[in-house]
């Protein structure tokens, strides 16, 4: 044990020190580079907008371009020295800082003597960010229960397939939520049978539901959707729902009081997924299914019953983020249109450690890397699109690699419960 400890703390201290000097060679090349050619131009970030033919004014975000940049790369010079000096306590928020501070800095030098419209962006960031907090969430109520959950990607797919026919068919949207988010949880319950039931490796489970599902909507797709359209036309997505007396606040109420019922519904259960996680004894009972199946069966808790609700719910809403993505957003469905928001969903819940507010904020750095790949191609700012397109799973891969080891996993995540 003693060993194992030492070989942890061995392991974080190198971490804290490759991370560290990552993060002083991105400030220093915030420094050195971006600030070239920006002496006394200004970055300019609009604040209004318009929902619903409606003009909310704000005044301009006008900053110094230059004098900015070197403000952001100190910060994030700062964090690369704490990780170096302190290391990696408050790692998540110190990676968090860093890439606002980055994502920042780049839109400063973007904009140097050009407007972005700041408040646009972030609502796409929010809308953009939707379907993978869903999938986070969904992830949190699987793995915290001891069942690992990839197969997210495939019932996130699925679940937007039969949203659209069911909306085209049924000519409402509300149905097609509805199926969306029953197929998202049959595909769990097959997903729960494989692995509880006859404990096949949940790795191998999750990967086969997620090539059932790419395979059977692509098939159905040109076989069924492209010979019959009025299958793949379920009206107008789901539309705005303005909160009376808040919509209408400069900057805070596009963003947060004029989106759609599935928004509003996804900071619901981050609240809710929060309060049974970790206030009830339902709860507590689902978190002690996944750190020691063992102990909970002795004391009483059915943890074949927790594990199986638990994944279904997952299931439900990964159904639902499909349905979004699909009715929601989209207006109909495309071939593989999910485009790794499932696993996306999976880094967010990572980041988050397996909690619904840190994979909350998990999910909105995404989603930004997600929205301004369309932001900056308008301005033209000279970075090719595909290099652009590449920025959300970039990002992934670096959050992933500091802090994969830091989350706590649940003990049990992954492993088959056998009753004696």
């Amino acid at each position: 044990m003693k060993l194992s400890l030492q070989s942890l703390k061995a392991r974080h201290t190198q971490r804290s020190i490759a991370l560290g000097i990552a993060f002083l060679v991105i400030a220093v090349l915030i420094v050195a580079f971006l600030p070239r050619g920006t002496a006394g131009l200004k970055s300019t970030f609009a604040l209004v907008s318009q929902r619903g033919g409606v003009t909310i004014a704000a005044p301009d975000l006008v900053v110094p371009t230059s004098l900015s940049l070197y403000i952001l790369g100190a910060l994030v010079a700062l964090a690369g020295g704490w990780l170096l000096i302190v290391g990696d306590r408050r790692l998540t928020l110190t990676v968090a800082l860093v890439a606002v501070s980055s994502i920042t800095a780049f839109l400063v030098w973007a904009s140097r003597d050009k407007s972005i419209n700041l408040t646009g962006m972030l609502v796409s960031s929010l809308v953009r960010a939707t379907p993978i907090a869903l999938a986070a969430l969904c992830g949190i109520w699987s793995e915290r229960s001891g069942v690992v959950n990839i197969g997210i990607e495939g019932m996130m797919l699925s679940g937007a397939f039969t949203s659209v026919v069911a909306a085209s068919v049924s000519g409402g949207l509300f149905m097609g939520v509805l199926v969306g988010a029953l197929t998202g949880l049959l595909l769990a319950l097959l997903h729960a049978v494989l692995s509880i039931r006859f404990r096949v490796d949940q790795i191998i489970s999750g990967t086969g539901i997620i090539i059932l599902a790419l395979g059977l909507t692509s098939y159905l797709q040109r076989s069924v959707l492209n010979n019959y359209p009025e299958l793949n036309q379920p009206g107008p997505t789901i539309p705005a729902l303005g909160i009376p007396g808040l919509w209408q606040i400069p900057v805070l109420g596009p963003i947060l009081f004029n989106q759609s019922p599935v928004i509003y519904t996804l900071i619901i259960l981050l609240v809710v997924t929060h309060i049974i996680m970790y206030y009830t004894k339902w709860g507590l009972r689902i978190r002690a299914v996944g750190e020691h199946p063992r102990a909970a069966d002795t004391l009483g808790v059915n943890v074949f019953q927790t594990r199986y609700i638990s994944v279904l719910i997952s299931g439900a809403i990964a159904g639902l983020a499909g349905a979004y993505m699909s009715i929601g957003a989209a207006g109909r469905f495309n071939e593989g249109m999910t485009a790794g928001k499932g696993f996306l969903g999976l880094a967010a819940m990572i980041f988050g450690n397996y909690n619904p507010a840190g994979a909350f904020l998990g999910s909105l750095i995404f989603g930004f890397f997600d929205s301004w790949q369309e932001k900056l191609a308008l301005l033209q700012v000279g970075v090719p699109p595909d290099l652009l397109g590449m920025a959300p799973y970039l990002a992934t891969m670096i959050v992933l690699a500091g802090l994969v080891g830091r989350a706590r996993v649940p003990a049990a995540d992954g492993q088959p419960y056998e009753k004696q």
